[in-house]
């Protein structure tokens, strides 16, 4: 009795001994995650080295590896890891404008048990200390800007709203500034006109949109000389505004008095059709208010649409026609465009319109 006890007892350690090392290829980490702790945004890329041992009984092959974002790049043992053998996958991470907590992954896939693995690291990045070039990030010729680019917004039509840009002259020569090509609506002037070395300044901007005379989304350029010379191409800042008018003021019988437009459809979809062929499509609208309702402007968002309103007052109760035309020339793929109408309707004073569908071109349907 107590031999077999015995032989039953090797029978079953033997038994164990076998399952405890996995029949096939099987990964089993080191550490999966790790921790960078804080780094410093200009320090450069950091790298740690996630390693692995095969537990199993046959070659283990990593097959792919896919970071979780392109901030990190990986390496990792490119040949069969041999059973009872080591390898690794390593993982460099960027942090140049990453500030902040990170956490990253990166999936590793294998023939062995199991398939897929994911690794994790996190940082804390520390950023740099600005620089001057960092907080006036523009330059037009030898001046820096802290933007090129004037976004005034919501501007109503007899408004006048005012904006600025900070500059500064980092060289060691006087810079006086000038401006040319300055559209009627628009007054701008340097503050001081001439920016001694290292010296901070301002452009100053004055946008009156009751001379301007439109409305919707609008971009002026304006050309800077500076010391008397100018770059056409380079040396130019933009000023941007919304023009909208101004239903704040009405009473809410004038609203109830206002005009109201309605579209049967704002969406047409031409389906598709063959590079260089042309659509046309016709969206009809109704004036369902109690007034006058008045097409102010139709615009586009490409040369490629073409818009014809059949009439620009219509009167409470008759309907119109918006005449659309899109030219499918030097265009492929898909296709999304879109048509801002611009009205007196104090509810919807823009409605957006779209044209869309599928470009096939002819000489890759020809390849095929």
């Amino acid at each position: 009795m107590k031999k077999y006890f015995i032989t039953l007892m090797m029978v079953a350690v033997g038994m164990l001994t076998t399952t405890a090392q996995q029949i096939g290829p099987s990964i089993s980490w080191d550490e999966p995650t790790y921790n960078f702790g804080d780094i410093k945004e200009d320090g450069g890329k950091v790298t740690h080295k996630f390693s692995f041992t095969n537990t199993g009984s046959e070659p283990l092959v990593i097959t792919n590896v896919r970071p979780s974002c392109g901030c990190t790049s990986s390496d990792y043992t490119k040949e069969p890891v041999a059973a009872g053998a080591k390898g690794y996958v390593s993982a460099s991470f960027n942090p140049l404008r990453r500030i902040g907590k990170n956490s990253k992954s990166i999936t590793v896939t294998t023939n062995g048990t199991p398939p897929t693995s994911t690794l994790r690291f996190t940082a804390n990045v520390l950023a740099k200390p600005k620089t001057v070039e960092d907080d006036y990030p523009r330059t037009l010729g030898d001046l820096r800007l802290k933007t090129n680019h004037l976004a005034l917004m919501k501007v109503t039509t007899n408004e006048v709203k005012e904006g600025e840009i900070e500059v500064i002259n980092l060289k060691e020569n006087n810079l006086s500034l000038e401006f040319r090509n300055v559209p009627a609506h628009i007054s701008i002037k340097a503050v001081p006109e001439t920016l001694k070395p290292q010296e901070k300044g301002k452009i100053l901007v004055k946008y009156d949109a009751s001379k301007k005379k439109d409305y919707g989304f609008l971009m002026d350029r304006i050309s800077v000389a500076i010391n008397g010379n100018t770059n056409k191409n380079a040396n130019r800042i933009s000023v941007s505004a919304t023009i909208e008018e101004d239903f704040s003021k009405l009473t809410p019988e004038q609203r109830a008095n206002a005009p109201k437009i309605v579209f049967d459809s704002k969406i047409f979809d031409f389906e598709t059709i063959k590079q260089g062929e042309s659509v046309d499509h016709v969206f009809a609208l109704k004036n369902e208010g109690k007034s006058d309702l008045i097409i102010r402007k139709t615009k586009a968002s490409c040369g490629c649409t073409v818009v014809s309103p059949s009439k620009e007052v219509i009167k409470p109760g008759e309907s119109a026609e918006l005449k659309v035309r899109f030219n499918s020339a030097g265009k492929r793929n898909k296709q999304n465009k879109s048509i801002t109408v611009i009205t007196n309707d104090p509810a919807e004073s823009q409605v957006v319109l779209r044209v869309k569908g599928m470009v096939n071109d002819p000489d890759m349907e020809n390849k095929k």
